[in-house]
């Protein structure tokens, strides 16, 4: 497998919000895919404040070379003022999935 695949996580405040911005970054190509997972409850300071929130965290899995494109995307779609967006890379995987992957992100 020639191209490096990441998966990006992300938290968005609710499923509807995180269902448009997945359905427009995978039809974009940005991502291959995103896991939507509902009912994560966050714990986090924010401006000197500790605050709790019920958010929608998103796995997306995405080639390497779109990681900085798909960054800027989820920037300009996200709603939060400094929203989650960080990156692993992924070592080792089902090399088929891993290709499918690649050639969705193109």
């Amino acid at each position: 497998m020639s191209e490096a695949i990441v998966l990006a996580l992300s938290t968005f405040p609710d499923r509807e919000t995180a269902q448009r911005i997945c359905n427009q970054l995978v039809d974009e190509k940005f991502a291959a895919c995103a896991n939507i997972l509902p009912g994560v409850e966050s714990i986090y300071r924010w401006k000197g404040k500790l605050e709790s929130a019920n958010e929608t965290l998103v796995f997306f899995k995405l080639t390497e070379d779109r990681q900085s494109a798909f960054q800027e995307r989820l920037r300009s779609l996200h709603p939060y003022e400094v929203p989650e967006i960080i990156f692993l890379q992924i070592s080792n995987g089902l090399p088929e999935y891993l290709r499918w992957v690649a050639e969705s992100c193109r």
